[in-house]
């Protein structure tokens, strides 16, 4: 009899589970096809019982996947799907649409110009633009970075909502230069300006020798979903200079939310 499938760490999964979450899925594809259907038909084109499908059916009702009709006991895709589907619209808009909006603000201030989104705990760059005065040193698409340490993660950590930050960072936090904020009250206190001011910056936090400013990116319902950031070295991007180039930088969030239907 063959074994189940071994994960990486040496775990076995279990087959039993697997091929729920394989009926689960059917169950969708059963419904985006047919329409509505109703427990029995959905049990006929799984071979399963009519306990089974019940039970698969309840479950991704009570994540808002299906709905039922309730004057006629059928069921149908739910909103939930919607919600999963919007939130890959957003990111392709946002892929798309903040491209231009980088290159305007790269060409504006000289300097690379990333956008960001937040994961989990940390911040993932999913574009990225270098002006006319920057340096190719590294590429930072793809790539994550700590929320506490850089101006785009203060950014999203700030408008992200009601947060627990030792639940969200945990301790310590990571010093990554002598001027890195590993204090959670400080980060905190810190993020209450990035609120007050719309913008958040970063001197030497991350790398010595560079400093950045962010600023939010809103959705048509008025949620921060992205973060637009210039980096420069500080020589050049210096603190005297910030306030003057974060003008600059929220006037491209700005644009960047209405091409995202966000309305001041």
């Amino acid at each position: 009899m063959p074994s189940s499938p071994q994960q990486p760490g040496g775990r076995r999964e279990s087959v039993p589970l697997v091929q729920s979450v394989d009926r689960a899925i059917t169950v969708l594809e059963i419904l985006a096809k047919r329409g509505v259907a109703g427990v029995t038909e959905i049990a006929l084109e799984l071979g399963v019982h009519k306990s089974t499908a019940s039970r698969l059916v309840a479950v991704l009702e009570g994540r808002g996947l299906v709905e039922q009709l309730t004057d006629r006991g059928k069921y149908r895709l739910g909103f939930g799907i919607v919600r999963l589907a919007g939130a890959l619209t957003v990111q392709r808009d946002l892929a798309h649409e903040s491209r231009k909006a980088c290159e305007a603000l790269a060409a504006d201030v000289g300097e690379t110009v990333n956008v960001a989104i937040l994961d989990g705990n940390r911040v993932i760059n999913v574009n990225e633009v270098r002006g006319p005065a920057a340096i190719a040193m590294h590429n930072w698409v793809g790539q994550s970075t700590p929320t506490h340490a850089t101006s785009s993660g203060k950014v999203l950590l700030a408008f992200a909502g009601p947060t627990d930050l030792r639940a969200l960072l945990g301790e310590p936090l990571q010093r990554f230069t002598d001027s890195t904020v590993v204090d959670l009250g400080t980060l905190e206190r810190e993020l209450d300006v990035v609120r007050s001011q719309g913008w958040a910056a970063t001197v030497e936090e991350y790398e010595v020798g560079l400093n950045a400013l962010a600023a939010p990116v809103r959705n048509h319902e008025d949620a921060v979903v992205a973060a637009v950031s210039v980096s420069g070295p500080s020589y050049r991007l210096t603190v005297e200079l910030l306030p003057q180039v974060a003008q600059r930088v929220v006037s491209a969030a700005r644009d960047l939310s209405r091409r995202l239907g966000h309305l001041d």
